[in-house]
């Protein structure tokens, strides 16, 4: 079978809670069931309007709110895999793919509030790098350890956004841990303890918020896996705008067309690396995809 899993007959540790060879406990996935190539929406419902998109579906499954599909586009095989909301998320989430995948490469697809006044409604952003507010990632690294995209991700998502024709804007993201007090929107029945947490991320550049990048980044680093994320903007936080329903569906669709396209463009720079037999992409190897 394809993608067969090598680490999971390896495994010995009483500790881990899933019996050897059998599906992962909560993405309900089994080895060879994924591609190599993977989106992450958080939204499961997401998974079927990107699967839309494949020329070919060769599985469907849903456990949770984990939704896999798994076909081609434009010649490439690839998954889409639904997180949930949040960092604690994607932590099941990347540590199931890790266990029945070779070397994935990850990018997730989402949504986002955007802090900087000339990122508008229907914007994407992708980030370079991300704020940890969360704490899910503190429980595998220091707390000073960064988050951040890998390069080929970026550069592959930035000539995907240009070649569809999407405005897109690069730079700094905040991983918040949650939509409200965390992003510091006040609760009338709640005390909020950061209110001004936006302003302060809006004056140190920090382009949007979102809660699940930091986790991804830093997880994809430590397992030595490529991993990027763009995500389109739903809200304007220095105004208070948010997206009609009608605005929502076309950004999320050039959300999902950049991060298929991104994939095909990572699947196409990893083949040209391999041709000049090296282990760093470079502009120069560029041949055209």
């Amino acid at each position: 079978m394809p993608n067969a899993d090598h680490r999971v007959e390896a495994i010995a540790d009483p500790r881990i809670a899933l019996p050897r060879g059998e599906r992962q406990y909560h993405i309900s996935l089994g080895p060879g069931e994924l591609a190599e190539y993977i989106l992450l929406p958080g939204d499961p419902d997401r998974t079927d309007r990107i699967a839309a998109r494949l020329d070919s579906i060769e599985l469907e499954r849903r456990n949770r709110e984990f939704a896999t599909v798994t076909g081609t586009y434009r010649g490439e095989r690839v998954s889409v895999v639904s997180t949930g909301i949040g960092t604690d998320n994607v932590e099941i989430v990347v540590a199931e793919i890790l266990a029945i995948t070779e070397r994935p490469t990850f990018i997730r697809v989402g949504s986002c509030g955007s802090l900087q006044p000339e990122i508008e409604l229907g914007d994407l952003v992708i980030t370079s790098g991300a704020v940890r507010l969360e704490a899910t990632t503190s429980f595998f690294v220091h707390d000073g350890y960064p988050a951040f995209a890998d390069y080929e991700a970026i550069a592959a998502l930035v000539e995907a956004a240009a070649r569809l024709g999407h405005r897109a804007h690069v730079g700094v993201t905040a991983t918040a841990p949650g939509f409200y007090g965390a992003q510091g929107r006040p609760i009338p029945q709640l005390p909020v303890r950061y209110p001004d947490l936006a302003e302060e991320m809006a004056r140190q550049r920090v382009l949007n918020f979102e809660m699940e990048a930091s986790a991804l980044f830093v997880l994809a680093q430590l397992a030595g896996c490529r991993s990027g994320v763009v995500c389109s903007v739903y809200s304007h936080r220095p105004t208070g705008d948010f997206a009609s329903e009608a605005a929502r569906e076309r950004a999320e669709a050039a959300c999902a067309e950049t991060g298929l396209e991104g994939l095909r463009i990572l699947a196409a720079m990893e083949r040209q690396k391999r041709d000049a037999a090296t282990d760093r992409w470079r502009p120069s190897l560029w041949i055209g995809t």
